[in-house]
């Protein structure tokens, strides 16, 4: 599982990392990646969706939100 802290980063950087690990390790089927702000929640939760996880899911983690995806 990978898994990607962008807190502190504002778009597309959250993004492009998220790209960056489920592209560079090919098997990847579960990811969780921590984002900090309402922009880079909506963004990683569209691009995980477009680039064909099922499950996707962010919940509340401190000052931060928790996305966890699995296809």
């Amino acid at each position: 599982m990978a898994v990607i802290d962008t807190r502190g980063m504002s778009c597309p950087q959250p993004v492009l990392m998220t790209k960056k690990a489920v592209a560079g390790s090919g098997l990847t089927s579960k990811v969780e990646i921590l984002v900090d702000n309402a922009a880079a929640l909506g963004n990683v939760t569209r691009f995980l969706k477009s680039a064909g996880f099922k499950n996707v899911d962010a919940s509340p983690n401190g000052d931060d939100t928790l996305i966890r995806a699995s296809k």
